[in-house]
């Protein structure tokens, strides 16, 4: 087991209630598992405990076989994190940021420049951050993350901000890194990521998960059966219907339609990760 959390509870100082209460839940080797839910529900907070940056939690938090209080600093040769708003030195260029990082590192990291081709960044290696866009820097962020290869990754909003075509590159990368056995938890408020990178799902909301299954099983269990639309022709006008997937085969309309080749589209819709979430926690997203 990558990850084992028993009872984890986090009160800032001075906060008037726990910020995490009472978290309990596993990940896997070679899983994508998300965290998802509104601003301020707690996500950020837990990554932190995670990570080990906030070690007075009560409760029993283990990562990669070591206990988050007792975490020593090779702890972080072992595990990638990329922050929501990445930060880096300014004055320097990408590659000056990516070859300082790399030193800090024991073991042999992987070359600054693929990884910044990777996500189309090499034409830009030579340019001062401080001159980055907040695409570039997420960009930037994300490779950092992977420059000592390690075995777990912890992803906070890394397609925020991005245009679709380089948020694909790096959700593609993401799968390539679970692909090649790296386990990722993914912090986000994205339904749309979730829903496709994922293997599992929490959902938190007020700083406790209130569900956690596979996003298709969430999908299945709070639908029922997906609703399914169909056209057919019949005497010379289009004729549009709906049924349940479940109940398509007794339907005699498509049934007919579909033997006599006058069936025109047909199309399922499931309910959206989204609508699942706001059905179970009452919360919007936002």
């Amino acid at each position: 087991m990558m990850i084992k959390v028993e009872g984890a509870f986090y009160r800032y100082p001075g906060a008037p209630r726990d910020v995490i209460q009472d978290i309990s839940f596993t990940v896997r080797k070679g899983e994508i598992f998300g965290f998802l839910g509104p601003s301020g529900a707690g996500k950020s907070t837990l990554q932190k405990i995670l990570t080990g940056v906030l070690r007075d939690y009560q409760g029993w938090v283990q990562v990669l076989g070591t206990e988050m209080k007792h975490r020593k600093s090779s702890f972080y040769e072992r595990i990638g994190v990329d922050f929501e708003f990445p930060n880096f030195y300014g004055k320097f260029t990408a590659l000056e940021n990516l070859q300082y990082f790399a030193s800090l590192y024991h073991q042999k990291t992987l070359d600054p420049l693929t990884l910044l081709e990777q996500v189309g960044l090499q034409h830009d290696a030579h340019k001062r951050v401080a001159s980055y866009s907040k695409g570039m820097k997420m960009r930037l962020g994300f490779v950092r993350c992977l420059l000592h290869n390690p075995q777990l990754l912890f992803l906070d909003e890394p397609t925020s901000g991005l245009d679709p075509a380089n948020a694909r590159i790096l959700k593609d990368m993401m799968l390539e890194q679970k692909a090649g056995g790296k386990t990722i938890i993914l912090t986000t408020h994205n339904m749309h990521d979730a829903g496709e990178l994922c293997d599992r799902v929490a959902f938190i909301v007020d700083g406790k998960i209130r569900a956690l299954n596979t996003p298709q099983a969430f999908q299945v269990e709070r639908s029922g059966s997906a609703e399914v639309n169909y056209s057919y022709r019949r005497d010379g006008r289009t004729v549009d219907r709906r049924s349940t997937l479940t109940q398509l085969g007794q339907d005699d309309e498509f049934v007919k339609a579909l033997q006599n080749g006058s069936l025109l589209r047909i199309h399922s819709k499931e309910r959206t990760l989204e609508e699942v979430f706001i059905a179970l926690t009452g919360r919007q997203l936002q």
